[in-house]
């Protein structure tokens, strides 16, 4: 029969008792040294179902714990591991795998495999439902914030005639009705510090620029630009860029309503918030229907993003938040029919 010295405590006091462990017919036996008290006081059987055993540490005593939680410390790591198999017992396969570098490799590489997988996949659907969950009003208290930073900080009144701002809202609107599902929108004119730019805001606000009236210098090739834009909008990309960018954090805060934190990062946001290929594909797609639908060639709105493309990158945040490219360019000339309608 194996014996293993161990250090017993009741649980209740600080008292220790130096006692043998033994086991017969599947159950624990403690008994007090006799060395200590010479009759030996303490003594303790338990079915060693109801014990709880630790797991294995190279330095730590081993921990016997029993149903009224008295407990048995172990120092004697190689009698205790024989006493173990002698009795059948074996650890679960979580504590074997972590005894395994191999094991923990593996689960190191599978834990990176399945955060990689969540980040690619999981993220962004889950980003895409919370954006749709999220009620207008807070969309409207974030694009607030962060047209009140822009105007503080990047642009300033627009110098484009009152007339000509109409002009262009009017034709805008006038392709519209093209479309049953356009989301509620408001267009803004502002002259900016650092270039061409068209953006749509969570609110629902569609910025652009005189600047890139200006590099267009095509009213056809300008509506095209704020359709991509509307794109973005119908599909809330920014709402879901803010939240894959921010995550849990962002997510919280927009399902509680509160939008202050997320303002007073705005700074750092507009500079992560570039938009995926799928999202690009999105936007373009829904201004190509748009133009189909309207009569107008899609040569326009490709001749745009090359006049785009051509840009210094340095001169315009445009082109670092909508990713572009001739592969691009190429789709939108070479695109076949969309929702039946033909280039």
């Amino acid at each position: 029969m194996i014996s293993v010295a161990a250090h017993y405590f009741d649980g209740k006091t600080s008292r220790l008792h130096q006692v043998s462990l033994t086991v017969q017919d599947g159950v624990a036996h403690i008994r007090e040294a006799a060395q200590v008290l010479g009759a030996g006081e303490l003594q303790r059987s338990c079915p060693l179902a109801q014990l709880r055993v630790s797991e294995r540490s190279a330095h730590a005593p081993r921990k016997v714990t029993f149903p009224d939680g008295a407990y048995l410390e172990i120092n004697d790591h190689s009698g205790f591991n024989l006493l173990l198999e002698h009795t059948g017992y074996r650890d679960s396969w979580v504590v074997r795998l972590q005894q395994s570098w191999r094991g923990s490799l593996l689960a190191l590489c599978a834990t990176l495999a399945l955060l990689g997988l969540a980040y690619v996949y999981a993220l962004p659907l889950a980003a895409r439902t919370l954006a749709f969950a999220v009620p207008l009003r807070m969309e409207r208290g974030l694009g607030d914030g962060m047209l009140e930073y822009l105007d503080q900080h990047v642009f300033t009144k627009s110098a484009l005639p009152v007339a000509r701002q109409q002009a262009l809202s009017s034709r805008f609107h006038s392709l519209l009705s093209a479309r049953a599902d356009s989301p509620a929108y408001q267009l803004l004119f502002r002259k900016s510090k650092i270039g061409p730019n068209a953006f749509a805001l969570p609110s629902g606000d569609i910025v652009v620029t005189d600047e890139i009236i200006a590099l267009m210098n095509d009213d056809d090739a300008v509506m095209g630009v704020l359709a991509h834009e509307l794109g973005h909008l119908h599909e809330r990309h920014l709402t879901r860029r803010i939240i894959q960018s921010s995550a849990i954090g962002a997510a919280a805060i927009l399902i509680l309503g509160d939008v202050s934190a997320l303002i007073a990062n705005i700074p750092t946001l507009m500079l992560d918030l570039k938009y995926s290929r799928d999202a690009e594909t999105e936007a373009d797609d829904y201004a190509l229907q748009m133009l189909d639908k309207n009569g107008i060639a899609r040569e326009h709105l490709a001749a745009a993003f090359e006049k785009l493309d051509k840009l210094d990158p340095g001169l315009t945040p445009y082109l670092s938040s909508h990713p572009s490219g001739r592969e691009r360019v190429l789709r939108l000339r070479g695109a076949g029919s969309i929702d039946g309608v033909s280039k």
